[in-house]
């Protein structure tokens, strides 16, 4: 390969590490054409599963302060890099090496944080942002007890929530300018009284 299509490589590489809020390494030796085509398939739109060169790779990551990649790039190497729910992204290569148990999960790296194959696993053990922003409209309609047993989940789980609910509030939330009236016809209440003893003491002097 010349030494410009290289450079392109790399850059390319690099790009999708800085673009992606996770990237997850595999290995995929014994694995046909149609089954990692299969495997692409089962990512969808919001994963780019690309099959990489360790050399360009190790280089890549370290211009992307991605340095978790370097001692687990050995052997054929395919990298998942993840734009959508890293959730659902890591279910579907669960799911997928459980039934073609060639595809092995070494690693990742999620918001630049590193993690082992047994975290991507946990990973994908958890729900999707999806079904918790359901379950977020349903407890802000549901009675206390309910919402306090939804945030009741393990802190992983909670932390996902919680940013679904920031999500959430700047859509749904009424301005703060909304309550000023009502403070006002506080005041106006409070000031009538004053007025009218005003005027009676007015009245009386006059007499």
């Amino acid at each position: 390969m010349a030494r410009p299509d290289k450079a392109a490589d790399v850059a390319e590489l690099t790009e999708n590490f800085r673009s992606s809020g996770a990237a997850v390494l595999t290995e995929y030796r014994g694995l046909t054409v149609a089954q990692l085509r299969q495997l692409r398939t089962t990512l969808g739109d919001d994963v780019h599963y690309a099959v990489v060169k360790n050399t360009l790779t190790k280089i890549a990551a370290k211009d992307a302060g991605v340095e978790s990649f370097d001692s687990l790039l050995e052997g054929p190497s395919a990298i998942a890099f993840i734009k959508g729910d890293p959730v659902v992204a890591a279910k579907g290569l669960r799911d997928f090496a459980k039934a073609n148990p060639l595809l092995v999960i070494k690693g990742g790296v999620l918001d630049g944080k590193a993690l082992g194959s047994d975290e991507i696993t946990k990973l994908a053990d958890l729900e999707s942002r999806e079904v918790l922003l359901s379950k977020l409209a349903g407890a802000m309609k549901a009675a206390p007890q309910q919402a306090v047993s939804l945030f009741a989940a393990p802190l992983a789980q909670a932390a996902r929530l919680f940013a679904a609910l920031q999500d959430k509030l700047p859509a749904d939330a009424a301005p703060v300018a909304d309550e000023a009236p009502a403070a006002e016809t506080v005041q106006d209440a409070v000031d009538a009284p004053a007025e009218e003893t005003s005027t009676e003491e007015t009245a009386s002097a006059d007499s």
